[in-house]
């Protein structure tokens, strides 16, 4: 039989098997592996936040921002204990707890309240207004660290979320004292004890404002729980309008137990809830040596601060008004406890 006619000019075909590449498309089947992660992308805008983040982390020397003018190394911060305070929520109190507060009015008005800070930061080719300028002056005068950052890196700083107008203040971590060691001090002093915890309050705004009253009407420290309470921050210090630096706040990691101890101290604690059995004119322990304890605006007491007080106080208050504000409340009693002590010295 006629083998099948070929194709004029095709090849003619070899005898034997067919001869293989050598492995050379080896490669070529298997593809090209995994897909990178984002980060490591030269292209992807992840890559560029983590060259940003690691080029602040090792940053050194300075910086220019300004003809004639140059910044110094950029410090350590963290922006969601800044993101926290701005939304009113609770702050951690841990040791290495720092924050970040940003936005252009906000940085001013901290640096005029001369809230501890360890770095302000500006955004590369930030739009200089006197807002800026006034910040830059005033941190320079209190030998703050000004420092240069790119955008991916102040927006990884004061949280994707936020708007820091490209400006930042970085306020480092509050220093607490021991409950008991602060009511050592103050009573090997020879002084009256007259301190204020906090039980569920959580808006900086009122701690920065009970700070400050302490401070108006003699009293010595401010005690705050470890859990359920919000911490000193920028926004507490701005409120308390330097009054944080001059009174301390202490810590304890079980307000109950600090109860008990100030007791045992010959301490008398009193709370203070609108709910008290006592009104406040008719207290008749002013001149002892006290705790005052103050609840929240909206739960008060809990009830083991309560069963662990000598007393609970109430304000007495027009009937057209539900409550008063947590901060107001602590003011209005330690304005009468102090008038009452002033009257005992005459």
């Amino acid at each position: 039989m006629a083998g099948t006619p070929r194709r004029p000019g095709a090849a003619k075909a070899k005898k034997g098997g067919k001869v293989g590449t050598g492995g050379h498309g080896k490669q070529a089947l298997e593809g090209r592996g995994p897909t990178p992660k984002a980060e490591d992308r030269p292209y992807h805008k992840a890559y560029k936040a983590k060259a940003a983040a690691e080029k602040h982390k090792q940053a050194t020397g300075a910086t220019p921002i300004r003809r004639g003018e140059f910044l110094a190394p950029t410090a350590r911060t963290a922006g969601s204990a800044g993101a926290a305070a701005r939304s009113g929520q609770r702050v951690a109190k841990a040791a290495d707890a720092s924050e970040v507060l940003s936005g252009r009015n906000s940085v001013v008005e901290a640096l005029r309240a001369k809230v501890p800070a360890t770095a302000l930061f500006i955004a590369s080719r930030i739009e200089m207004d006197e807002r800026v300028k006034e910040a830059i002056k005033l941190a320079g005068a209190r030998g703050i660290p000004v420092n240069e950052v790119t955008r991916p890196e102040m927006d990884r700083m004061t949280g994707f979320d936020s708007v820091h107008q490209g400006i930042a203040l970085s306020v480092p971590p509050y220093k607490y004292q021991h409950p008991m060691e602060l009511l050592d001090l103050i009573l090997s002093r020879g002084q009256k004890p007259l301190f204020v915890a906090l039980d569920g309050i959580t808006d900086p705004r009122n701690l920065g404002a009970i700070i400050r009253s302490v401070a108006a009407f003699g009293g010595q420290g401010v005690i705050l729980p470890q859990r359920r309470s919000t911490g000193v921050t920028a926004s507490a210090w701005k409120t308390s309008a330097g009054a944080a630096a001059r009174v301390p706040v202490a810590l304890a990691a079980n307000l109950n137990n600090t109860l008990k101890e100030f007791k045992k101290r010959g301490v008398f604690v009193v709370g203070l809830d609108g709910g008290g059995s006592m009104a406040l004119p008719d207290f008749d322990l002013a001149t002892e040596p006290l705790l005052l304890v103050v609840g929240s605006e909206g739960k008060g007491l809990s009830r083991l601060v309560t069963e662990n007080c000598d007393a609970v106080l109430s304000i007495p208050i027009a009937r057209d008004t539900e409550s008063l504000n947590a901060g107001i409340a602590a003011s209005v009693s330690l304005y009468e406890i102090s008038k009452r002590r002033a009257a005992l010295k005459r």
